[in-house]
């Protein structure tokens, strides 16, 4: 039986001095798992994103993360575990321009004790970036080149490979395809999925746009999932 490393159970969510706005009864999501979240602007994607990368607790509820309950974990210990066990792909990428693609591959690790430990040293981390970086199809020259001079293709590479290095157990991708043409976003998503499957990660993509949901083992309709929703949303 596959671990479960996401488990929401009976959790709620308001902002302070507010109503509820995120409601869910119960959400797991297994290692290797590939689950597509969809649901308009205002729907709650945002704030269950939060509830599920430990950067908000529930005011209702339970979220555990990885076997751990996040009410349980100080503000560092939710970003040490945040740093070691998950990565991220954003819609916009979040590159820094000025810094080379080796660079940007490995900011992540500098921040997380555990990804260094797995890695091992600075010359074995670069090694097993250049691989990874090889294998999604970038490598040599190209690895020192700044993150400005690189096409919208290779940035979304360089974005994988940042979220992957260290072996993470859960990638996290945010609207990362809404910018993309078709062709592209095709691309990303063969990619994304397939590295994914190599590393045993779990995968949470959350979008818009339902046609995605093809591409996936599961998906959840915020909808469904967040009863508050407004029948606007």
């Amino acid at each position: 039986m596959s671990e479960c490393i996401v488990d929401l159970a009976d959790v709620a969510y308001a902002w302070p001095g507010h109503q509820p706005l995120l409601k869910i009864s119960r959400m797991q999501i297994t290692a290797g798992e590939r689950v597509f979240i969809f649901g308009p602007s205002g729907s709650g994607k945002s704030t269950l994103l939060g509830l599920i990368a430990g950067i908000h607790l529930p005011t209702q509820g339970c979220v555990t993360l990885f076997g751990k309950d996040t009410r349980t974990l100080s503000a560092s210990a939710r970003d040490r575990l945040r740093g070691a066990e998950m990565g991220f792909v954003f819609q916009q990428f979040n590159l820094i321009s000025y810094l080379s693609v080796m660079d940007n591959v490995l900011l992540p690790v500098s921040f997380s004790a555990a990804r260094r430990q797995r890695l091992g040293s600075i010359a074995e981390r670069e090694q097993q970036a250049d691989a990874l970086l090889a294998h999604l199809g970038l490598g040599g020259h190209i690895n020192q080149q700044p993150a400005a001079e690189l096409s919208v293709g290779q940035q979304q590479r360089v974005a994988v490979a940042r979220a992957l290095l260290g072996k993470p157990k859960l990638i996290i991708c945010d609207e990362p395809t809404s910018a993309l043409d078709a062709q592209s976003r095709d691309s990303f998503l063969e990619v994304i999925a397939n590295e994914c499957q190599r590393n045993n990660a779990a995968l949470i993509f959350v979008s818009h746009d339902q046609s995605l949901a093809a591409h996936f083992d599961r998906h959840l309709d915020m909808h469904e999932l967040n009863p508050l929703i407004s029948a606007e949303a």
